[in-house]
């Protein structure tokens, strides 16, 4: 099976932990090199983060068994790379229509 190189997560957390804590419990699953954890929105009682996760072979229930376990959420997955090689987005005709 094709390792999973890049994974984005949209989370809905409590305010504790921090986003710190979250962001070096993710980087410790398996196959994780490294992530970054973006504060999208806060309100009273929870944070929405974006979490963006990088390595070799990331071991996707790991990481969101990981969120789950500090109290998040996972909304949605926003992204996903598979595969050998490192593949970025990239523009497609219908994203240049005017809405």
């Amino acid at each position: 099976m094709a390792p999973i190189r890049r994974l984005v997560l949209d989370v809905l957390k409590p305010h504790a932990p921090e986003t710190v804590e979250f962001a070096r419990d993710v980087a410790s699953a398996p196959g994780v090199s490294g992530v970054n954890a973006l504060l999208l929105e806060t309100d009273r009682e929870v944070q929405n983060i974006r979490i963006v996760v990088e390595g070799d072979d990331i071991d996707v229930e790991d990481v969101e068994h990981r969120v789950t376990n500090l109290g998040g959420t996972v909304h949605s997955i926003d992204e996903v790379v598979a595969g050998e090689e490192m593949v970025d987005s990239r523009d497609v005709p219908q994203d240049w229509l005017p809405p």
